[in-house]
C-alpha cells in the first residue's frame, strides 16, 4: 500500500530545497546579462572581451564549484545519520580546501595571457580580456570560500542563505558596474576591466554575506563548530577531493564540449552561429530548474540514505525522480508551445528564426532525455558513487557526440542549415548514451540496496 502522506512530506521537502536554488541560479545568470548589457551599451570591443574572459574564468569556477558539491554529499549523510559531531567536523576542512583551490584558480585566471595569445585576437581585445580576467581573478577566491559554505548549509538542507546571498550580490554588481565601466560617482572608467573589478567585489560580499547568515542562524548552531582556528585534515580533505574531482572535471568538460560545438557551427556561418546560439541560451534558461530539482534530490536522498531507513531512500528516490522528470516535460512543453515568442526576444531575421525554432524543437527532445540522467546522476551522488558518471560523461559526449557531430555537421550535411541541426542531434545521441548508462547503474545500486525476496518479485 502507497504511503501518499510520506510522498506529500517528501514533495514538500524537496522543493523546500529546491527553489532557493533556482532563486540563487537566476540570480548569478542575471549577474551575466547585466554585465553583457551594461559592457554592451558602453563599447563593442569591451564586450567582445567581457565574453572571452567569461568564457575562460567560468569553466575554473564550474571545476571548483563541482569539487564543493562533493561537502553537501557528505553532510547530507552524515545529517541524516545524526551524526551533528560530523557534520560540524567537516567544515572547517571544506574552508581549508577552499582556500587551497582558490590559490590555485585565483592565480590561474591572473596569468591567462599565454592563452589569451593562442586566440589570435585583436590586440585592443586582448589586452581588455586581460584586464578584466586579472580583475576577476581576485575575486575568484571568495566564491569557493563561498561555495564551501553553501554546500554545508546546502547538505543540512537549509538553502536560504545561499539565496539571499546570491540576489544581494547581484543587485550589489549593477550600481558597481555603473561606476566602474563608465566611471561614475567619482570611480575611475575601466570598461571592460572595471566589468571585472564589480564581478569581483559581488564575489567577496556572499561569502561575507552567507557567513553573517550563518552565524545569526539559531536553526544552523548547532551544526556550525566553534570560532577558533582548526588544524587541516588531509585525510577529510582528500575525501571531498576524492568525490568531487570527478564532478568538477564533468562540469568543466561539458563546458569544454559545448565550447568545441560552438567553434563548429562557427564554421557553417554568421546565421547557423546566431541560431545556435540563440537555441542554447532558451536551452540554457529552462534548464535551470531541472538542476535545482536534481540538487534538491541529491541532498534528500542523502538524508534518507544517512538515516539508514530503506522506506525513506525508496520514496525520496521515487520522488526526486519523478518531480525532475516532471520538470523536464515541462520544459520541453514551453519549448514546443511558443518557440517563436522566445526566439523573436533575440531576433527578426527570418533565416535565423526558422533555424532557430528547428534548433529549439531538438532542444526540447534533450531535455526531456536529459531530465532522466539527472535524476539519475544526482542520484548516484547522494550515494557516493561520483566517478562512474564522470566516466559516462567522456564516453557519451566526448567519444560518441564529438565525433558524431563531426561527421554528420561537418563532414556529409549539405547546407549549414542541415548540419546545424545534424549536430544537435548528435548532442541528443550522446544524452540518449549516457542516460540509459547512468539509469542502468543507479537501478543496480538499488539492486544491491533493496535486494529481491521472493514476495517482492512476486509482487
Amino acid at each position: 500500500m502507497i504511503d501518499w502522506p510520506a510522498y506529500r512530506r517528501e514533495v514538500s521537502a524537496l522543493f523546500a530545497i529546491a527553489w532557493p536554488i533556482v532563486i540563487a541560479q537566476l540570480a548569478q545568470m542575471g549577474t551575466g546579462v547585466v554585465d553583457t548589457i551594461m559592457a554592451g551599451r558602453y563599447n563593442s570591443v569591451d564586450l567582445a572581451a567581457i565574453a572571452i574572459g567569461y568564457n575562460i574564468w567560468l569553466p575554473l569556477f564550474l571545476f571548483t564549484l563541482g569539487i564543493m558539491l562533493a561537502v553537501s554529499v557528505i553532510v547530507a549523510q552524515d545529517f541524516g545519520a545524526k551524526k551533528v559531531q560530523q557534520v560540524r567536523d567537516i567544515l572547517p576542512q571544506a574552508l581549508w580546501l577552499a582556500l587551497l583551490l582558490g590559490a590555485i584558480v585565483g592565480p590561474a585566471c591572473y596569468h591567462a595571457g599565454p592563452l589569451l595569445e593562442l586566440l589570435d585576437l585583436e590586440p585592443d581585445t586582448r589586452d581588455k580580456s586581460l584586464g578584466y580576467l586579472q580583475a576577476v581573478a581576485w575575486g575568484l577566491p571568495a566564491t569557493v570560500l563561498f561555495q564551501a559554505l553553501r554546500c554545508h548549509i546546502q547538505g543540512i538542507g537549509i538553502m536560504r542563505p545561499f539565496a539571499v546571498a546570491s540576489v544581494v550580490g547581484f543587485l550589489a554588481n549593477i550600481p558597481l558596474n555603473y561606476a566602474l565601466i563608465y566611471g561614475q560617482w567619482g570611480a575611475p572608467e575601466l570598461g571592460a576591466t572595471g566589468c571585472g573589478w564589480a564581478t569581483a567585489i559581488s564575489m567577496w560580499l556572499s561569502p561575507i554575506l552567507i557567513g553573517l547568515y550563518m552565524l545569526a542562524s539559531r536553526s544552523l548552531r548547532t551544526y556550525l563548530p566553534p570560532l577558533r582556528l582548526v588544524a587541516a585534515d588531509l585525510r577529510s580533505m582528500a575525501e571531498i577531493v576524492r568525490l568531487g574531482f570527478p564532478i568538477g572535471m564533468t562540469f568543466f568538460l561539458e563546458i569544454g564540449v559545448f565550447s568545441v560545438v560552438g567553434l563548429m557551427i562557427a564554421t557553417l556561418g554568421n546565421h547557423a552561429m546566431a541560431a545556435h546560439q540563440i537555441a542554447y541560451n532558451v536551452w540554457d534558461v529552462v534548464y535551470m530548474p531541472l538542476i535545482s530539482i536534481g540538487s534538491a534530490m541529491a541532498t534528500r536522498v542523502g538524508h534518507a540514505i544517512g538515516s539508514g531507513e530503506h522506506e525513506r531512500v525508496k520514496i525520496a528516490v521515487k520522488t526526486g525522480t519523478a518531480m525532475t522528470v516532471l520538470v523536464g516535460l515541462a520544459s520541453t512543453a514551453l519549448l514546443l508551445s511558443i518557440p517563436g515568442l522566445l526566439i523573436a526576444v533575440y531576433t527578426d531575421d527570418p533565416q535565423i528564426q526558422g533555424l532557430a525554432a528547428r534548433l529549439i524543437q531538438l532542444a526540447a527532445l534533450f531535455i526531456v532525455i536529459d531530465s532522466v540522467q539527472v535524476a539519475a546522476a544526482y542520484c548516484l551522488r547522494a550515494f557516493k558513487d561520483t566517478r562512474y558518471p564522470f566516466l559516462v560523461m567522456c564516453l557519451s559526449y566526448w567519444l560518441i557526440a564529438l565525433p558524431l557531430s563531426w561527421w554528420f555537421g561537418l563532414e556529409l550535411a549539405v547546407t549549414p542549415e542541415d548540419g546545424t541541426a545534424d549536430i544537435w542531434k548528435a548532442l541528443i545521441a550522446g544524452i540518449c548514451v549516457a542516460t540509459v548508462l547512468i539509469t542502468w547503474r543507479l537501478l543496480h545500486t538499488l539492486r544491491k540496496l533493496f535486494p529481491a525476496t521472493p514476495d517482492s518479485g512476486a509482487a
